[in-house]
């Protein structure tokens, strides 16, 4: 959500999403979601965002394991604010029209009121 937040803030400021990748890989800012499997379409080739978020780790999945991951938070009294607002997030997109069967980098459309079909 982080990743598909700050493309999605970076696109609206007027930045090429590519460059901004770019930048993003080669700071701090350098994780498995900006590098691999990117949530904006077209940045990475191999990504679900550029097969219109077919393949990959279904959002519905990602909110039934952040599930699991409150759950044995709650147990353990631990706190995961982030977590149980991420959970809500890909619970939200999971039940959004066209969105039930994509993969979770989808979030990105989501914030962006945009279907996940291709332009």
């Amino acid at each position: 959500i982080g990743t598909a937040e700050a493309m999605n803030l970076g696109q609206k400021l007027g930045m090429d999403p590519t460059l901004l990748a770019s930048i993003l890989n080669t700071s701090s800012g350098r994780c498995w979601a900006s590098e691999i499997s990117n949530p904006c379409p077209d940045v990475i080739t191999t990504s679900p965002a550029s097969n219109q978020y077919d393949g990959g780790f279904g959002v519905t999945l990602m909110a039934k394991d952040m599930g699991l991951a409150i759950n044995a938070a709650n147990e353990s009294k631990s706190t995961v604010a982030l977590g149980a607002l991420s959970h809500q997030i890909y619970n939200l997109v999971g039940q959004t029209p066209g969105f039930e069967k994509k993969d979770f980098g989808s979030v990105f459309k989501w914030i962006r009121n945009e279907t996940c079909e291709k332009k």
